[in-house]
């Protein structure tokens, strides 16, 4: 039976990741990456990469701490092996701090990341404002490496990557038999999805490398996440803000709340500003659907909507995403084979 051809739409990190496992995972199937935009031009490109977990409302706690596992332990295989470099990836221990304790002293992802524990009285005694933490280790990856290195992949898998901005699915039908959508914000013009939205993200990146701990506060806002280039200082959390022009009074109090938890800061060099949209939504839309148009089909699978939660999941993610194309491939076999008898 001839090969199935798959169009993934859309090149940041959920796009090129379910890319990858569907080229793995499924031996009967041709894969063409499609999007107007790839690294170093992407979203994801401007993500901190940390595995810590955003929880999403309307997804069973199971479900997402599967996809968590499934991302962690892919990428410590990464960072275990001679690839680790090239990927990006590198494993870094700090501490997650509190104001008040929270109701939730022992996360869902506790047991998954390595050595999770509460901090000591002496190592809170570095945050005086602070009343509890959580010290763990866990997996960081610089994102633009990252990107490359599933670019790489894909290509040595046989797929093919092309350019294109996509206005309407319906343009892959003459060529594609299944198309998955992993555009992001981008559903919501492509698919008129109005649940997804921007939440407007500005980090800074800085040289100091003597930082060598991240420091979350257990808000999620204020955050330092040192990786192998460069340090990752954040953030804010804009929502349906579009702008991706800098916005230096945000810059100035991004600074100014990471030096309150690491003073040495105030030392960093090479300050860059970056912005980006995190495709945002209730919860991750990862679902089949089968569009028709003047009685043609065209099954599409649906994988986005993951907001800043998304590099603790993509794996994960990428897995289900693959299933359901499975799913597709075996009714589009099925339906072909009724219409020989």
């Amino acid at each position: 039976m001839a090969k199935q051809k798959i169009a993934v739409v859309g090149a940041g990190l959920i796009g090129l990741s379910t890319a990858v496992y569907i080229s793995e995972s499924i031996s009967k199937c041709s894969v063409t990456v499609i999007s107007d935009k790839f690294t170093p031009n992407t979203t994801s490109d401007v993500a901190a990469g940390m595995l810590i977990p955003h929880t999403y409302q309307g997804i069973p706690i199971h479900q997402q701490k599967q996809w968590f596992r499934e991302t962690f332990d892919y990428l410590f295989e990464i960072n275990n092996s001679s690839e680790a470099s090239d990927a990006g990836i590198n494993l870094v221990s700090g501490w997650q701090i509190f104001k008040t304790i929270p109701d939730e002293v022992l996360p869902f992802w506790s047991d998954v990341v390595l050595g999770f524990r509460s901090m000591t009285e002496e190592e809170l005694k570095k945050f005086p404002q602070h009343r509890f933490g959580q010290a763990f280790t866990t997996l960081k990856c610089d994102c633009p490496s990252y990107l490359l290195w599933l670019e790489k992949r894909l290509k040595e898998n046989g797929c093919q990557v092309y350019a294109r901005r996509i206005e309407d699915l319906w343009e892959l039908h003459s060529k594609y038999d299944i198309v998955v959508n992993c555009s992001g914000i981008g559903s919501r013009e492509l698919m008129g999805d109005l649940e997804i939205h921007p939440v407007r993200g500005q980090v800074l990146k800085v040289d100091a490398p003597w930082v060598n701990h991240f420091i979350r506060d257990g808000d999620g806002l204020t955050y330092i996440y040192p990786g192998i280039h460069n340090v990752t200082l954040g953030g804010t959390r804009q929502k349906d803000n579009w702008s991706l022009s800098p916005d230096p009074r945000s810059s100035k109090d991004i600074f100014d709340r990471c030096c309150a938890l690491e003073p040495s800061l105030q030392r960093a060099q090479d300050v860059k500003v970056r912005v980006g949209l995190r495709p945002s939504r209730l919860a991750v839309r990862l679902q089949k659907e089968i569009l028709v148009h003047d009685g043609k089909k065209l099954p599409v699978v649906h994988n986005y909507g993951h907001g800043s939660g998304g590099f603790s999941v993509h794996r994960g993610t990428a897995k289900e995403a693959a299933r359901l194309v499975g799913e597709c491939i075996a009714a589009l076999e099925g339906s072909s084979l009724k219409a020989k008898l």
